[in-house]
């Protein structure tokens, strides 16, 4: 494959994926100064070896190898992070819009109550709802993006649904 069409087949895959990897690696990291170093070390290392997936891929899509990446360069970041504790900025932003109804304060209490719950789950279980539900990836996408078998992935989301139900439930009971 020549340079020109290197890139220009590189460019097609970035804008079809610049998305899906920015939001794995927000959801991942949780903040978006990160998000944004982690989805370009993503490109760039695709783009290193863009030549040799296109070439193994037998024309199945590739994002499932760009969440891989992103999987890999993230787990990296914590593993770098955790030999090198920081003290961590606080990213989130709050919503500034006065709420009326006490059914909009019910759905945000519960948002959070599920995006508190998925942070308290194993990482491979808190990555594949990610992906699920997040990046609208099927099974066999995230199988392939996590390296397992189809079968492992569907009971990987099964048993991290009912975990991440169990945490939201003993959260909202009364303490």
């Amino acid at each position: 494959m020549d340079k020109a069409t290197l890139d220009r087949e590189f460019t097609e895959l970035y804008r079809a994926h610049l998305k899906d990897v920015y939001s794995y690696a927000y959801y991942r990291v949780g903040n978006h100064h990160d998000a944004e170093d982690l989805t370009e070390q993503t490109f760039l290392q695709a783009y290193r070896h863009f030549e040799r997936a296109v070439a193994e891929s037998d024309g199945r899509p590739l994002r499932p190898w760009l969440i891989r990446i992103a999987h890999n360069l993230a787990a990296n970041l914590y593993r770098d992070r955790s030999r090198k504790p920081q003290t961590p900025i606080d990213d989130t932003q709050h919503l500034r819009t006065v709420h009326t109804t006490e059914d909009l304060v019910e759905g945000r209490d519960e948002l959070a109550r599920i995006l508190e719950g998925v942070q308290q789950l194993p990482d491979d279980r808190r990555e594949a709802l990610i992906m699920r539900f997040a990046l609208g990836m099927d099974n066999r996408e995230i199988a392939r993006a996590m390296g397992r078998t189809d079968g492992a992935t569907k009971v990987l989301i099964h048993r991290a649904i009912k975990q991440l139900e169990g945490i939201v439930q003993a959260q909202g009971a009364p303490a």
